[in-house]
């Protein structure tokens, strides 16, 4: 039967099955003509993403304007409550924020400035700058629960090494209860976040000063400019995207923060060193499902505004 039918095609001038492959052809070049194929393969996980995060992300938005708690099965819809009580009814949230904003800070501006240092420490031709590198970097692999730990021993204030070895030098006046006191707490979890992290800012960095053109340098010279010159009219412009991408992690991450903070003091003393994320942990412990979806909300707004307002300020148009 099928050799009649090949004989049937054959007779009247066509290939057998050229029917199919041909639809098959037009299908893959409506698909090409409409621009198609990006949506057709990413599609897969475009639905992943909208299932798992999209979607996860307007219900919280929805039950921050409802009373939804672990003590009741109904979720009455109460308006603008928990944002009113987070930031004009009770002061204590605003700490919350004050803390993420400043840790925020501080730490990006110390990651950024360490790890361009060391990356241009480690791209001048410095001895055993792998080497270097590795050591530097490794931290940043490790979990924060380790290093919090390890950082909890090291800053203990009665026998950590930081504290014995400053007794030890006859420095008791700088012995401090690090983690322990309203005023050292809140700088040690940035000292210690800062140390973990400045090894991928400065990876970022020695990529980013590895792609500029060394002619630059080499015609700078010959102008006559010194390092300072170079720095800041042909390094720093020609890294601001690498900058840009080092800025945004920085602050996403320092808006988020919770390891560092859980792990080394667990908010305190007393709530000195609690933010955003803690006080979202802690109202869902509690059962308070609204008013922690109110400040993951709110936190979500303030990532996005500064967000918007750095990449728009990194995508000025620089002179180089």
């Amino acid at each position: 039967m099928r050799h009649v039918a090949d004989h049937h095609y054959i007779q009247r001038g066509e290939a057998p099955c050229t029917h199919a492959y041909w639809q098959e052809g037009q299908v893959l070049q409506i698909m090409n003509v409409n621009k198609i194929y990006p949506w057709y393969f990413s599609s897969g996980a475009i639905v992943l993403y909208l299932l798992f995060i999209v979607a996860p992300a307007l219900l919280g938005i929805y039950y921050s304007f409802t009373d939804w708690n672990s003590y009741s099965s109904e979720k009455n819809f109460i308006g603008l409550e928990h944002f009113r009580t987070i930031l004009a009814g009770d002061p204590t949230y605003l700490l919350f924020i004050k803390n993420t904003v400043l840790f925020t800070l501080i730490t990006s501006i110390a990651k950024t400035v360490l790890g361009l240092f060391l990356a241009l420490l480690l791209v001048s031709g410095v001895k055993a700058a792998n080497l270097h590198r590795m050591i530097i970097f490794s931290p940043q692999v490790l979990s924060f629960l380790i290093v919090g730990l390890v950082f909890k021993s090291l800053l203990d204030p009665n026998n950590g090494f930081v504290n014995v070895t400053l007794r030890s030098l006859g420095l008791d006046v700088l012995a401090q209860n690090w983690l322990g006191s309203l005023t050292w707490a809140m700088p040690s979890i940035m000292a210690v976040d800062t140390w973990k992290g400045m090894g991928y800012i400065m990876v970022l960095f020695i990529a980013g000063l590895l792609a500029i053109p060394r002619d630059y340098y080499e015609a700078a010279s010959i102008d006559g400019a010194g390092f300072w010159q170079k720095l800041f009219r042909i390094t720093i412009p020609m890294l601001m995207p690498t900058i840009t991408i080092a800025t945004v992690l920085n602050i996403t991450y320092g808006l988020r923060v919770f390891d560092a903070v859980y792990v080394l003091t667990n908010g305190g003393p007393g709530n000195a060193t609690d933010v955003i994320n803690t006080a979202v942990y802690s109202s869902f412990a509690k059962g308070y499902w609204g008013l922690g979806s109110a400040l993951s909300t709110i936190l979500f707004v303030i990532m996005a505004i500064i967000s918007f307002f750095i990449i728009r300020l990194m995508n000025r148009k620089v002179e180089y």
